[in-house]
Parts: C-alpha cells; structure tokens; sequence
C-alpha cells in the first residue's frame, strides 16, 4: 500500500552523507534489524570514533533508511556492514550508497576493497556483482542460517585504481 501511495503522491529521496558518531544509536537500530547478530550502540560509537572507519548514511528527513561502513588498511579497505531499511530494500538505495561509498575510498587512497557475503543472500551478491566485484576465497559453513543449516561466505574483491 505504502508503494501505490509513494508512486502517486512522490517518495522524499534519501539525502546520501557521511555518517558520524551522533549516528551510532539509529546505525545500531538498523543493523539490528538487518542481522541476527546486531551492533550495540557502543559498538557502532567506537567503530565511527576510529579514523581508520569511513561510513555513509541515506536519510529521509531525520530518519535513517540505509548505512555503509569500511575499515580502511594499507591501502586497502573491508566493508564491515550494508544494511537497508525493510521499506526502502528493492529501490536502488544500496548500490546509491555503496557507489558513493566506493568512490570516497577511492578519493582516501584505497586501492582494493573486501568484503564476506552470505551465499544465500541473493541480493547483496547480485549487488556487489553489479558494482564490479568478484569472488576470491569462500568459507564453507561460516553463517548460521534458518533451520540449523550452516552457509557458505563469499569473499569478493573490487580493486578500485
């Protein structure tokens, strides 16, 4: 209903921008959502305090819809979470942000970024395919999945220089 109602009266779009630590209570809510497994508002704190952390965010007005973050190394940086909010997933928002997010690295001197994604999760590996990443080492039986079931996770590679 919310889609018929966006398509006929217009959907705000998301203002992409830098997240910061003021960001780490609404990060934590999101990804808590998004995983089983979710940050605590301290953890999320400490990882946007880190210089070493770059992260962005999607906003409509004051509420977040979307985040991404990377640790950056030696040249070269690791996505530690992607996460969209339920309402917004199937609209673009993720290859947006990530677009966004890739070309700041980029603009920081990374040369090569990681990241580990869940076999199963058909989504985020079609959208890092589309953004020009490919596998380079799997883990079997790394995520725990529904039903006891164990899958594998997919570490991909995107070099961006």
């Amino acid at each position: 209903m919310s889609r018929f109602l966006d398509s006929l009266f217009g959907k705000t779009e998301p203002m992409l921008t830098e997240a910061s630590a003021r960001d780490a209570a609404s990060i934590a809510v999101l990804h808590g959502q998004s995983f089983q497994r979710g940050w605590s508002d301290g953890e999320v704190e400490g990882l946007l305090r880190d210089r070493a952390v770059l992260a962005h965010r999607a906003m409509v007005g004051k509420k977040m819809t979307a985040f991404i973050m990377s640790r950056i190394a030696a040249g070269e940086a690791e996505i530690l979470s992607v996460a969209v909010a339920r309402g917004e997933q199937g609209r673009g928002l993720a290859a947006r942000l990530l677009n966004l997010h890739l070309r700041r690295l980029a603009g920081v001197g990374v040369e090569a970024v990681f990241l580990e994604v869940g076999e199963s999760n058909a989504p985020a590996v079609r959208l890092y395919a589309k953004a020009g990443f490919n596998e380079v080492a799997r883990r079997e039986n790394y995520y725990n999945e529904a039903q006891g079931r164990r899958g594998a996770a997919l570490v991909l590679r995107r070099d961006l220089v």
